[in-house]
């Protein structure tokens, strides 16, 4: 079913209802009625290739398109079938057989393979390549090793096809969550074939993703892609489960705004928000049943945090990186600022994530803040240049930084000037390390410490503050062979420590999903990493438009 034309531009859209302009029917009520999700995705998506894209919008794009060997359940997100019908363990968890569906197919309509998987992992762990997520394909034998360029054979690498249908993976030591991680978006098969006519398989910004170019092998394809307006999938004729998929089609609308994208949701464009401005969320707790209603506070398994760059001058003291992260009352801002349900985070790990409970780490001290920057050699702030604090476009962003900023002056005498860009410009400054503080998060790749701590491996792709250290990386190499769970965790509990005892950055707190929903949106469950497989949505009658929105604070 096409859209492309049938419907104006987001800007358009908010334009008209600012102005005023009266519709019979909504655009989430059409919505429903033709089963086209709307759906807010809070910053223009900056690549869309499986093995590149690395943000939440990203990856609620690519899971429409592409899909893995093990697929997620809608509820929880165990593992499920997904490419592969089913699959074998070994006795001793050394190696998996998986069996893909004959059925499975591209959206050109060619068969799936297991060499469509073996080459697409080829590719992610080419050194040229540089992909972000690399290192998360180091549990399979031999992928550590060609990453790094110490071999250039692939047949060492254990990933192997039998045959059309058949995939063996060998890893290098027992996972018992590998299932779980299979279902991350960097292990989607990509169509080789595919990119290498579009240019080099190991370039940034092939064209091979833009419309009428892009061949993925998920429930959906991708229409059209306008630049910061709107991304339009429609539902795949070719996916294998084609026939449970019960929508038509989905606009991801970019929305950086949060004024915008609310004003936009009570206006009826959108089904879903991204996130809610934090001054709005008193209003729809403290309005009638049908507003509760649309409020949506969900676990969410991430950390909100400042990076730093720990080869910049005085950053690269640890004692003045941890008088400025002991000089954050947490407590305030998730009270005062956010009310969202989020907590304060002195460790990095969220507590309760498989058990694990993170060290005792940052609390709020302006005492012994004080102390360590008298013992830096700057009492007082006196004599320490003005720090620049960088953080994407974004009002609770700005909230936040203004309320750290201020924090800082206060307790420390520390000067911070505040630096917003647009995400874009923002990633690309922390790539080439050029920022001193800089606003981060972190969303766990699957439901394990391990993906919060690998974060800071000397060898991560997604590090970006200039801190090893190879007491570290020893501890975590050591915790994922060790296959006693308690022993495990004390190993992760102690990298732990040593992270926050050289203080690369600064936990701020830890996230809650706050958004709005429509009521209509049916399937989309709470799940602690905010993944919600488009296979199992469906839209039900839309009640009436809900009410106006009283003002809030901010």
């Amino acid at each position: 079913m096409r859209f492309r034309n049938a419907w104006p531009a987001f800007a358009i859209l908010l334009a008209a209802a600012s102005a005023g302009c009266l519709r019979r029917e909504t655009d989430v009520q059409r919505g429903d009625r033709e089963q086209v999700l709307l759906r807010g995705v809070g910053y223009e998506v900056t690549d869309i290739d499986p093995q590149l894209g690395t943000g939440t919008a990203e990856q609620a794009v690519i899971s429409g398109l592409f899909e893995g060997l093990v697929a997620e359940d809608p509820r929880d997100l165990h593992p499920v079938p997904g490419v592969a019908g089913r699959w074998d363990i070994s006795p001793d968890g050394l190696t998996y057989t998986f069996f893909l569906r004959p059925e499975a197919r591209w959206s050109n309509g060619k068969p799936v393979t297991a060499d469509d998987f073996v080459q697409s992992w080829k590719r992610i762990l080419s050194p040229s390549l540089a992909a972000d997520n690399a290192n998360l394909f180091y549990v399979i034998d031999g992928a550590e090793a060609f990453n790094r360029g110490a071999t250039t054979d692939f047949s060492r690498v254990g990933a192997v096809a039998l045959g059309e249908r058949t995939l063996r993976v060998a890893l290098e030591h027992p996972a018992p969550n590998f299932l779980s991680l299979l279902t991350h978006w960097s292990f989607c098969p990509v169509p080789v074939g595919v990119i290498a006519s579009e240019g080099p398989l190991d370039r940034r910004g092939n064209p091979w993703t833009s419309p009428g170019h892009l061949v993925g092998n998920g429930p959906f394809v991708l229409e059209s892609w306008a630049q910061n307006k709107v991304i339009v999938l429609a539902k795949s004729p070719t996916y294998w489960d084609a026939a449970h998929v019960m929508l038509n089609g989905i606009r991801l609308y970019p929305i950086d705004s949060l004024e915008a994208e609310e004003r936009g949701f009570r206006a009826g464009q959108l089904h879903l928000t991204d996130a809610l401005p934090v001054g709005r969320i008193d209003a729809y707790r403290s309005g009638g049943p049908d507003l509760r209603a649309l409020l949506r506070i969900d676990p969410y398994l991430g950390t909100y945090f400042y990076r730093i760059n720990t080869g910049r001058p005085c950053l690269n003291n640890p004692l003045i990186r941890r008088a400025l992260a002991l000089a954050v009352d947490r407590r305030a801002i998730v009270e005062r600022i956010l009310r969202g349900g989020q907590k304060p985070a002195e460790a990095f790990t969220p507590p309760g994530v498989d058990g694990y409970d993170p060290p005792p780490g940052l609390a709020t001290d302006f005492d012994e803040a004080r102390r360590l920057l008298v013992s830096a050699g700057y009492p007082g702030g006196k004599g320490l240049p003005a720090f620049e604090l960088l953080f994407n476009d974004s009002e609770n962003h700005r909230m936040i930084a203004e309320a750290v900023q201020e924090m800082w002056r206060r307790e420390l005498g520390v000067e911070v000037r505040l630096v917003n860009e647009d995400l874009k410009s923002a990633l690309t400054a922390r790539r080439l390390g050029q920022y001193q503080i800089m606003r981060s998060a972190w969303i766990a790749d699957y439901e394990d410490p391990a993906s919060f701590l690998d974060v800071w491996r000397s060898d991560s792709g997604n590090n970006y503050t200039g801190w090893s250290n190879p007491e570290y990386d020893a501890l975590l190499f050591a915790a994922a062979r060790t296959p006693d769970a308690a022993s495990r965790q004390e190993r992760l509990r102690q990298a732990e420590s040593l992270l926050l005892q050289a203080v690369p950055i600064i936990p701020i707190y830890y996230y809650t999903h706050v958004f709005l929903k429509q009521p209509s949106v049916q399937g989309w469950y709470p799940t602690l990493l905010d993944h919600h497989p488009y296979k199992y949505v469906r839209l039900g009658t839309n009640p009436p438009v809900p009410p106006a929105v009283p003002a809030g604070p901010g």
